[in-house]
């Protein structure tokens, strides 16, 4: 396959892993069972589907990329659990706008933990973008108050600095099978919510829609991502990843009527467009300081 080739197969693989991701609104609305039984089969679902994946492309060494986790692997996958519980309970408290556009905001919270942990110092850019989509989102959240829910509001905030700690373990472990990691999250966050979900098997039809939940929404999200990010540049998944939010209050808009109110949909608007801004201006200047030490070396 030529690169050109490459190139457009990674930009349809990634765009659509955002939106399998962005279908998490919809199923928690589809299916009307309480969120611990939602995580339990959701988790066992994704993680047949990622070691079916995993056994048929990697045959036995699967088993050894689970034992090659690591300390780190192993903290990706309970903060990840964690992050997981979190987020699907937060989608059966409160609007999935407001869900998203907290999520939105993964990058920011991802730079202050890097700072704060690990010394790296933010760019003006991403402190700037920081502060708009701090903006947005005070904006979502006083301004609508009735139409979500702080209780759900909070929980989605507890995921989104779960993911973002899970950014800066992965950007200091590269090595940590993804695939592996997220294939242990979800067996962890079924094992957590088994005794507090309910007693006995969904019917037919809603195990079906349970089985594509994990299928879908999870197992086959991190496969195409995972694949697709191989073949396109870092910033160009950065910017298709985070599709993924604003698409997912769309779903719920089209098939349950669930509309943003204004504020909302303002706050949206100010987080993602932050995101967008952070990404493109801070590529540019990383291509500039490149290429003034390229010049200098010259």
């Amino acid at each position: 396959m030529n690169p050109q080739s490459q190139y457009r197969l990674g930009l349809v693989l990634v765009t659509a892993s955002a939106i399998a991701w962005s279908a998490a609104g919809y199923f928690t609305r589809l299916v009307p069972l309480d969120n611990w039984t939602l995580l339990f089969w959701r988790g066992l679902f994704a993680a047949a589907g990622l070691i079916a994946y995993m056994m048929a492309t990697q045959g036995r060494a699967t088993w050894l990329q689970f034992a090659a986790l690591g300390k780190a692997g192993l903290l990706f996958a309970l903060l990840s659990a964690g992050a997981m519980i979190c987020y699907i309970t937060s989608l059966t408290m409160t609007t999935v706008a407001h869900v998203a556009i907290i999520y939105g905001t993964v990058p920011f919270l991802a730079a202050g933990l890097g700072w704060l942990v690990l010394h790296e110092r933010p760019s003006g850019t991403a402190i700037t973008a920081s502060l708009i989509a701090l903006v947005g989102v005070a904006l979502m959240v006083g301004g609508n108050v009735a139409e979500g829910s702080l209780r759900g509001d909070a929980l989605a905030f507890g995921m989104t600095l779960g993911m973002a700690a899970i950014i800066v373990i992965n950007r200091h472990n590269r090595a940590i099978p993804m695939m592996h990691a997220s294939c242990v999250s979800a067996l962890i966050s079924a094992a957590i919510a088994w005794p507090l979900s309910a007693a006995g098997v969904p019917s037919p039809a809603q195990l079906c829609d349970l089985a594509l939940f994990g299928l879908i929404n999870l197992a086959l999200g991190m496969i195409l991502f995972t694949l697709g990010s191989r073949l396109i540049p870092a910033v160009e998944t950065a910017l298709i990843g985070s599709l993924d939010g604003p698409l997912a209050p769309v779903w719920v808009w089209l098939a349950f009527g669930e509309r943003p109110g204004h504020d909302t949909i303002l706050g949206g608007i100010l987080v993602f467009g932050a995101v967008v801004a952070n990404v493109v201006l801070g590529t540019r200047s990383s291509r500039k300081a490149a290429m003034a030490t390229q010049s200098g070396m010259d």
